[in-house]
Formats: C-alpha cells, structure tokens, sequence
C-alpha cells in the first residue's frame, strides 16, 4: 500500500535524480529563467568555455533594468550595459529572449505564466526570490543564488535538500474588497517572517479555490516573505482554463495528455503535513504595513501596535521600525498621509490587479502623484483595449511601460528619503524602494484609496456600490 503523498512529495519525486547520503537531492530543472543579473552566471560559463546545457529550456527576460519611461530616448549607460550583456549571452548561447522591444516583454514571473512556460508539474527555477509565484499552477518554483544559476545553465540540474510540508487552509468566503494579497498579508502577520521557515506552503480552502490565476500567482508570490521556501496551490479547473491556449502550453493530443498528468497533482486526502495552519476567510480584512517587514502589517482599522506589548524578540524591531517610518504607536493606521503611490510588481502588475484600482479611481482625482506599471507588455495592451489607460491618467497618475520599476528601484524609479509611498509590491525593507523611502504594502484596490484621499484608507468605505 502507498503511502499518501502531499503534492510536494509527487512533485519532488518527479524531479529528483539522485539523493545524496545528506539527503539533498539532484533535480532536473524543466524551466529556467534568467535576466538581467545572471551576467555571472554567464561570465561563470564563459571563464570555463562551457555552453547552456539545454538552450531550449532557459529563457531569458528583460525586466530589473528595463526603463519604464522614456525608452526610445536612450537609457543611462549602466542600464543600457546591464540589458546589453544579457542580449550578448542570449546571442551566444542561442536561447529566447524577451527583449525590451519585444510585445511579450514583461516582469519575468508575469510573462512566463502569460506565455504558458509555466504549467503544472514542472521545475522552475529563477534566480529570484519570487519564483515562488509560479507555484500557483502546481509547479515546484523557487529562486536561487548566482551559483546555482550557472549550475543550471551548465548541467539543467539543482542540487536542493527538501523542506518539510505545510500546509494553510482559508476557510470560508472572503468579504468585498479583500484580495489575495491580504490574505498573505494577514497569514504572514499572524505567524510572523519566519514563521514558515523550513517549509513548502500549500494553501488549500474554499477561499483559496475560488481565487482566480491572478490571485493565486499573488499569494504564492508572497510566501517568502513569511520565510517559506516557496508555496504551491493544486491545478484546477481554474488553472487549465487560464493556460488553454497559451502560446508555450500543450495543444491537441498533448492538451490532452497534459491534463490527465495534471489532475494527478494534489495531495492525497490522508497525506500528513509538518504543520497544519487553519484561518477563516471572514476574519480577513483589507490589510495594510506600518514597519518595515512583511509580518508588520495589520487590518486597515486597526491601530499601529506598541513595541511594549510585544513579546521581546519583536519589541524592538517594532520600535526601530516605527522610527524609520516616522510612526507612533496607538495611532490608527488609517489617515496615514501618504506622499505617492505605485501600482505594480509581480505581486500586483496583472490585468486583475489594474482593473481592481481602476474600478476605485474611476472618476475621481489622486491628492498625490504616483506610477502605474502594469506587469508586462501584454498587460499593459489589453489595459488600453479596456481604457484603464485613460482611468489612471485622468486621475493624475502616471502610466508607464513594464517592468520591474519601483518594487526594486533598479531602473531609476524611486522614492525619494523620508516620503511614504502606498505600494502594491512585495517589500517594504528599509531601502526596498530607495534609501530612506517609507513603504507601506497594501493590495492595488488600497493602493487606490490612498490615491484618492491621500492617506491610508480602507478601500470599502469609498467603493459602496462599485463592482470588486
């Protein structure tokens, strides 16, 4: 008799070559993604004379460093040289690339799932914290270091030891206006940064379930952020219709072939996980970050916690974060002025996310500047086919190209020391956004509201009869 396997077991076993003595494993890599900083991986390659093992399964994207304004004007020369240097290695060793001037460019963990290089059941790896967002699909995705980038390009193989099982069910239905992205807001605070570390995240429940691709993609996204090695969500009926049809997914006989592999994928009824974490999706609210780690985040009505009512290991954290940010304990969160907002990132780029601001800025005015980048190329067009284009630019903000933009701030979009940005990414570490930026994370629909009052404001008071 088998014993009951979780998906992390079915996908693991699939993959691994070999197992060390250690236990670590050898797996073979079925996607990998690389961009503007795997240039040492490359020149690792180089400086041994070696070549890309399987050119036909690495894919190269331009996003940390592409310029989201201007881009027929020229580019500073670091950019310019960064975006360069990655075009010369695809040239070389013959892969695909995304280009700048490609229409599929985009933020890399966008515009793979986009194009159908993500499917259920495969390995991918990128060296980027938040391949975890290719998880949504059923697919084993984490990021990786420069080293084991160029043991990829070299071999199509990782070394990797396995992390134990977790899985967090939502039960029940989410309330209006509540996302997935404060969903993992909400578990992460609760649990704390590292309160999965160790661990692959499942995430089971009917909340979970009835997220769209879109929302899936964002609460996968964000699991390291509470110290998971990545998460992982079972294929659905949801998931094949969003790849049907996908310019890298199966088609015919293989469309077929695919999907009796893919129902396969999820865990068994008896499988036994690690840990085992249950939240009701009524006790969700939209959420929003007052210091400067993911796990300091708390319902947009609440009040800014005081570092003495915290347990030691977090007291101080609290205080120096409240310093950074400018903050006083006790105080609520909401009315937090705000100086700019940014809506984007491959946590929030999506079309979805687009139209859940649109649907709160609609005819209303922004108190304060901000930035619109949608995730990719494609996003960015079908937006203007639907006029969110013209629904953030008469609002007052900025609608840009695609790219990695302000959530890293590697291209030049940043926020200035000292000014509070309402940001849709993944991050608010000190500096995340530029030296000294305050950043506080909330969902795209949030991001809006603090557009439009310019403070940090709960998204449903202003949205009475306006669709999610």
């Amino acid at each position: 008799m088998n014993t009951p396997a979780t998906l992390l077991d079915k996908l693991w076993s699939a993959h691994e070559i070999l197992r060390r003595d250690d236990g670590t494993s050898l797996l073979w890599v079925d996607r990998h993604l690389v961009h503007e900083g795997s240039h040492h991986a490359f020149a690792n390659l180089a400086g041994r004379n070696a070549k890309v093992a399987e050119p036909a399964l690495t894919f190269c994207v331009v996003d940390h460093y592409a310029p989201t304004r201007n881009r027929d004007r020229g580019m500073a020369p670091q950019i310019a040289r960064m975006i360069r240097t990655l075009q010369e290695n695809a040239q070389r060793h013959e892969l695909q690339l995304f280009d700048l001037d490609d229409p599929r460019q985009g933020i890399v963990h966008v515009i793979g799932p986009e194009q159908g290089l993500t499917l259920p059941g495969l390995l991918v790896n990128c060296g980027d914290s938040h391949t975890s967002t290719h998880g949504a699909f059923g697919a084993l995705a984490f990021g990786i270091g420069a080293t084991e980038v160029a043991h990829i390009l070299a071999t199509q193989t990782i070394w990797q030891k396995k992390p134990a099982a977790m899985r967090i069910t939502v039960d029940g239905e989410l309330g209006p206006w509540v996302s997935a992205k404060d969903i993992a807001l909400n578990w992460i605070a609760r649990l704390g940064a590292g309160g999965a570390r160790g661990h692959a995240v499942e995430y089971a429940g009917r909340a979970i379930t009835d997220l769209s691709m879109e929302g899936r993609m964002t609460l996968c996204n964000l699991s390291i952020e509470g110290g998971a090695r990545f998460g992982m969500i079972a294929p659905d009926e949801t998931t094949f219709a969003y790849l049907k049809g996908r310019p890298f997914a199966p088609r015919g006989a293989g469309w077929d072939k695919a999907l009796a592999a893919w129902n396969q994928l999820r865990s068994d009824e008896s499988a036994t996980f690690a840990r085992d974490v249950r939240i009701e999706a009524r006790d969700i609210a939209p959420t929003v970050t007052w210091g400067t780690s993911p796990e300091q985040a708390v319902p947009v009505n609440a009040r800014i916690p005081d570092p003495a009512q915290l347990e030691d290991g977090k007291a101080d954290a609290a205080r120096n974060a409240l310093d950074y940010m400018g903050l006083t304990a006790g105080r609520p969160i909401a009315g937090t002025p705000v100086d700019q907002v940014f809506i984007g990132s491959c946590t929030n780029g999506r079309i979805e996310d687009l139209r859940a601001a649109g649907a709160v800025l609609a005819g209303r005015t922004s108190k304060v500047p901000g930035l619109v980048s949608p995730g990719s190329a494609q996003v960015k067009a079908q937006a203007e086919r639907e006029g969110l284009d013209r629904v953030f630019t008469e609002a007052g903000l900025e609608w840009a190209d695609s790219g990695c933009s302000m959530c890293v701030g590697m291209n030049g979009d940043t926020v200035a020391a000292g000014r509070r940005c309402a940001s849709s990414t993944n991050r608010n570490f000190r500096g995340r956004q530029g030296r000294g930026a305050r950043t506080h994370l909330m969902s795209p629909a949030m991001v809006a509201a603090a557009a439009v009052t310019g403070t940090i404001s709960d998204v449903r008071s202003l949205v009475s009869g306006r669709a999610a």
